[in-house]
């Protein structure tokens, strides 16, 4: 765009880079989940990624700032920790623990989606006809990915890992949500390090529980990659560069970006992974992305 800012091209360069860190979360978190739970594989990202948040708030003198907020601001963060983080990452290696991850991340595609549908049901967003039109488009691409083109048989072919993943899904969706209204008071990176935070206290305590099927053995030099990958870039990042970006363009603008983790995903997951990918899950991605372009292009 010719017309912005530098801060505003480097937001928007930064926003365009979010969906390809993402799109390899998927390859990371697929590689994780085949050696941890989901719980103990969720809980070491989030201390790797909020180690990452607590020494870059320090760097940037907004340390004084964590200890600053009230106690609704407090419960907001806690609430941000609960979905993007308790909620999310559990449901999200245990997606990955069962399905490819190119098929994972076409389902991610919902994402923009779901947030819409949600801001428009909870906080009474007005919707007009194109936009539920597109909302109806992007579903039918899901759909399409899923049942691997067979559209009649979505209760069949929509097992767990996919319901797990959509779950992940409007978990994202109202984390988004909350961090809207959150963000007009707390920057961004603040905002993101006391979500980690409370990630971890809230992951630590599930993780336990996982304790016996954990081995030593499992913990391979590609799965601590993995996870610190997933700490610092998908997390520490990423998040912080979304949160700018729901904070000055609005969660309606930020989210489009996401329609390129699909993209991403299923490449990655194709050159990396070798992941087969049909004609069903191209024609089902491209119609998801296209639809989610409807929403969030019309008025």
């Amino acid at each position: 765009m010719t017309t912005a800012s530098p801060s505003f091209a480097a937001l928007y360069v930064r926003l365009a880079c979010v969906p390809l860190i993402w799109g390899g979360t998927f390859i990371a978190g697929r590689v994780v989940s085949a050696h941890l739970p989901p719980a103990t594989a969720a809980a070491l990202r989030f201390v790797f990624a909020a180690l990452a948040l607590l020494a870059a708030v320090r760097l940037s003198r907004g340390w004084r700032a964590m200890g600053q907020l009230g106690w609704r601001q407090l419960g907001a963060t806690a609430a941000l920790g609960a979905t993007g983080v308790l909620a999310y990452n559990l449901l999200f290696f245990q997606a990955l623990g069962m399905l490819p991850a190119g098929r994972a991340s076409v389902i991610v595609a919902l994402n923009p989606v779901i947030t819409l549908v949600f801001a428009a049901v909870v906080l009474g967003d007005r919707l007009s006809p194109r936009r539920w039109g597109g909302v109806a488009m992007a579903l039918a691409g899901v759909w399409t990915v899923v049942t691997r083109g067979d559209l009649s048989q979505l209760a069949v072919a929509a097992g767990r890992g996919e319901l797990a993943m959509f779950g992940a899904v409007c978990a994202w969706a109202v984390y988004t949500l909350v961090g809207r209204t959150m963000l007009r008071e707390v920057p961004p990176l603040v905002a993101t390090a006391w979500a980690a935070v409370w990630g971890v206290i809230f992951l630590v305590p599930v993780a336990w529980f996982e304790r016996a099927q954990v081995r030593v053995a499992d913990v391979t030099t590609g799965t601590l990659a993995g996870l610190v990958f997933l700490g610092v870039l998908g997390t520490a990042v990423a998040f912080v560069w979304y949160s700018e970006g729901v904070q000055r363009l609005g969660s309606d603008r930020a989210v489009v970006f996401n329609n390129l983790v699909p993209v991403f995903g299923v490449a990655l997951g194709w050159g990396l992974l070798g992941e087969p990918v049909g004609l069903s899950a191209l024609l089902g991605g491209v119609l998801a992305v296209a639809g989610v372009f409807v929403v969030n292009r019309a008025a």
